[in-house]
């Protein structure tokens, strides 16, 4: 137990800020992220229906 108690002092939380800053910052990025994959699966989606046309 006395371990377990030395480890977790060890431990640094970020301040308020930084976890405003990361959470805001991951919200972009997933919407960035979404955004290329609707995208990507909508030009496949195009090309495999033009394919599917010509069959």
């Amino acid at each position: 137990m006395r371990q377990v108690r030395t480890e977790a002092s060890k431990v640094v939380w970020p301040t308020r800020q930084e976890t405003v800053t990361t959470a805001i910052f991951v919200g972009i990025m997933v919407v960035i992220v979404s955004l290329f994959f609707l995208g990507v699966d909508s030009a496949f989606g195009a090309i495999v229906g033009w394919l599917l046309t010509l069959a």
